[in-house]
C-alpha cells in the first residue's frame, strides 16, 4: 500500500505526457477480420497533468475529411478504406483523418470486434449498468443476418459480455446518439471493474489475444492512475444533433462549437 501511494504521488508530481486513444468498434463477423466498417468511434483522452479523463463519441454517419480523398467520407467507412488500400492501415488512416478534421492526433489505437468486446467484459466478471428507461428492439440483428427481439427493463442490472454487447449496439428504439451514450456507459463501467487486481491476468490475456492495438502493457498501466485519482470521473460528450451541421454529402461536425470543448479535453495540434 505504501509503495502504491508513493507511485501515485510520483504520478502527480511528475505526470507522464497526455495520451489520446482512438477506440474503434468493428462491425465485423466471423471471417471478415479487420476488413470492416466501424460500428463505433471513440476518443479517450488522458491528461495526467490535469488528472482529467475524457471520452468523446463520434457517430458513424458523420462525414469528415480523409487524406488522399477529394470528398469527405463517412467516418465508419475510413477503416475499411484503409484496409482495402493495404491490410493493417485502417487505424492509421482514421487517425490521420481525425487529425485533419479535429486537430486531434491520437497517440494510440484500440481496434475491437464483437468477439473481443464480449470476452473483455466477461474477463472482468461482467458490468453493472443503470438502464435509464425500458428498451425494446424487435429487430436486433443476429450474426446470421437475421433479427431477434430484445428487451431491457429500466434500472440497475448486471450484464455479461453478450448482454452488454446487445445493450451497446441496439438503436431501433431511439437513435445512434443514444446508442453512443450506452456505449460510453459500458466503457466506464468496464473501466471500474478492470481495477480489481483479480481480473488483471485474465483481462490482459484476453486483451492481447483478441484486441488489435499498439498500446503496450506498460502504457495501459500508465493510463490507470488518472482514472483512479480523478475518482473515475470521466468527462463525456456525444456528438449529437446539437453538435452537427448539414454538409454536402451528409452531416458534418459543428467545428466552431466543438473546438472549445475539444481544446479543454484533448491536446490540440497547433
Amino acid at each position: 500500500m505504501f509503495t502504491c501511494g508513493l507511485s501515485l504521488l510520483g504520478y502527480v508530481l511528475t505526470p507522464p505526457p497526455p495520451v489520446t486513444v482512438l477506440i474503434m468498434g468493428l462491425d465485423s463477423r466471423q471471417g471478415e477480420a479487420y476488413l470492416a466498417r466501424t460500428d463505433s468511434v471513440m476518443l479517450l483522452g488522458v491528461q495526467p497533468n490535469k488528472l482529467q479523463v475524457s471520452l468523446l463519441s463520434i457517430p458513424r454517419d458523420i462525414f469528415i475529411r480523409v487524406p488522399g480523398y477529394s470528398a469527405s467520407q463517412r467516418i465508419n467507412t475510413i477503416n475499411l478504406l484503409g484496409e482495402l488500400e493495404a491490410p493493417g492501415t485502417g487505424p492509421e488512416l482514421l487517425k490521420q483523418s481525425l487529425a485533419l478534421s479535429f486537430n486531434i492526433i491520437p497517440t494510440h489505437y484500440i481496434r475491437i470486434d464483437f468477439r473481443a468486446f464480449e470476452a473483455m467484459i466477461d474477463a472482468v466478471g461482467g458490468v453493472t449498468i443503470n438502464v435509464p428507461y425500458e428498451i425494446v428492439d424487435p429487430y436486433f440483428p443476429t450474426d446470421d443476418y437475421g433479427t431477434m427481439s430484445i428487451r431491457f427493463e429500466a434500472g440497475s442490472q448486471h450484464m455479461n459480455g453478450k448482454t452488454a454487447l446487445i445493450y451497446a449496439r441496439t438503436r431501433h428504439m431511439d437513435d445512434d446518439y443514444r446508442r453512443a451514450e450506452r456505449q460510453q456507459q459500458v466503457v466506464t463501467a468496464f473501466a471500474r471493474r478492470a481495477f480489481n487486481p483479480l481480473t488483471w491476468v485474465p483481462l490482459l490475456q484476453v486483451f492481447y489475444q483478441y484486441v488489435d492495438t499498439d498500446l503496450t502493457p506498460l502504457q495501459l498501466i500508465q493510463i490507470a492512475p488518472a482514472l483512479l485519482l480523478s475518482g473515475f470521473q470521466v468527462e463525456q460528450l456525444v456528438i449529437d444533433r446539437d453538435w452537427i451541421l448539414p454538409g454536402t454529402n451528409g452531416p458534418i461536425p459543428n467545428y466552431d462549437r466543438l473546438i472549445p470543448w475539444l481544446s479543454d479535453h484533448f491536446p490540440i495540434n497547433q
